[in-house]
């Protein structure tokens, strides 16, 4: 059966990303594999046993969680899976063995907390995963459902990369696709590309027959740009590609991906580019 994974790090942001899988999970007809990665790695002897017993405990916990949740959505298949090192790259590792269809963490926003892992490394599970990425905001209001889908439109030769796992997401949803032409340069040439990979878009869900709208905006700040959008057109969910490479001048990827992922309050899914080596790092 297929599976999604949940990062879990015992925060209440790996518990509202949870809730937050479970619409995915019930649509998507997949099984929701909790992970836990341990990364400790003690030397001290009495530390040793101290995180013995702790990392005991978390498991005892985990279990629990797995058990409570599967009680309470007996339509739902739900699975542990523990690792030990590097976070982002065990993860990655499970998701890979395991072909995960979606990851889905938590992230606390610009702030984090460094008690637990998901605020630190969502970022870097984004830039790593070989599947699509869900960053879930901890003050976000689910709905179980996914109506509007963003997918904001660069110069980038990856940009419209997202399309085909937008498109399946907008149709196990039933869901509206919000196209945003992003124009932050004056240079016509790349403006023209703009429309051209719009274009291509617009061809592409027209063949799949999927619902969508087409928007334009003119922008000095991208972020703040697509932020606006969202909330103009309520939407659910965020498509952006992350950076797999120099970044230029007429593109949105990079550090604004980041920075979407630290402050927009609404989900947002990143896709890494599939022309990207897919070694851990």
């Amino acid at each position: 059966m297929k599976t999604i994974l949940v990062a879990f790090d015992f925060s209440k942001s790996a518990i509202h990303a949870l809730d937050y899988a479970l619409a995915y999970a019930r649509k998507m007809h997949v099984t929701i594999n909790l992970v836990w990665i341990d990364n400790s790695n003690p030397s001290d002897s009495l530390i040793h046993t101290i995180d013995e017993e702790l990392r005991i405990e978390k498991k005892k916990y985990l279990s629990n969680v797995v058990n409570d949740y599967a009680a309470r959505y007996p339509d739902i298949s739900f699975d542990l899976c523990l690792g030990k090192g590097k976070i982002y790259q065990e993860i990655s590792k499970i998701a890979r063995r395991l072909k995960a269809e979606f990851i889905f963490t938590g992230t606390h926003g610009v702030t984090g907390f460094e008690e637990f892992w998901i605020g630190s490394n969502a970022y870097r599970i984004t830039t790593t995963a070989p599947c699509p990425v869900v960053t879930v905001n901890n003050s976000y209001q689910i709905t179980n459902t996914v109506s509007q889908i963003l997918l904001p439109l660069d110069s980038s030769l990856e940009t419209n990369e997202k399309l085909p796992f937008a498109v399946n997401m907008a149709e196990v949803f039933g869901a509206t696709i919000q196209l945003l032409k992003i124009y932050n340069t004056p240079l016509s040439v790349i403006r023209k590309r703009i429309d051209g990979f719009a274009k291509e878009a617009v061809d592409f869900l027209t063949n799949r027959k999927v619902r969508f709208e087409i928007g334009v905006v003119e922008a000095n700040n991208v972020v703040s740009a697509i932020l606006s959008y969202a909330q103009k057109k309520q939407i659910d969910i965020i498509a952006i590609m992350t950076e797999q490479g120099n970044i230029t001048a007429n593109r949105f990827l990079g550090p604004y991906a980041q920075q979407l992922i630290n402050t927009a309050k609404i989900p947002v899914m990143s896709l890494r580019s599939m022309d990207y080596d897919d070694d851990d790092e």
